[in-house]
């Protein structure tokens, strides 16, 4: 029984990702299920696409330490990073999961703010007088 080590990233979140032969259980951040980590059904679904499309859920245990960004941050980040580990444990499903979308990094991030600039590009009010 090998055990896959990948990271994924998303925002300023960062995702280590252990992927081991199991019965599909996914504990996230010591001990916390899905769905008490990630209530929202959207996040549920973006974590189980690359197990989904490739029919691997009950296939894989997955273990989780995500930490950074918020929780949709979180959600993509551990979607990535299990799209990689899938691919290292089982090259076969590259072509799958790349026409998916899942195993690019999505370079995304917020822009950083400028000195004399309320945020990144919105500028203080122009005074005519």
């Amino acid at each position: 029984m090998s055990v896959t080590n990948t990271t994924g990233k998303r925002k300023t979140a960062v995702a280590r990702v252990f992927l081991s032969e199991g019965e599909g259980k996914i504990v996230i951040n010591n001990g916390r299920s899905l769905e008490q980590h990630f209530p929202r059904e959207a996040h549920q679904r973006a974590v189980l696409t690359p197990l989904a499309i490739t029919e691997r859920l009950a296939k894989y245990d997955v273990t989780v330490n995500v930490s950074g960004g918020g929780p949709t941050g979180q959600a993509e980040a551990v979607r990535h990073g299990i799209a990689r580990a899938l691919v290292t444990a089982e090259v076969e499903l590259r072509d799958s999961l790349k026409k998916a979308g899942l195993l690019t990094r999505d370079a995304r991030i917020v822009e950083s703010k400028k000195y004399g600039h309320h945020k990144a590009r919105r500028s203080c009010q122009f005074s005519k007088r």
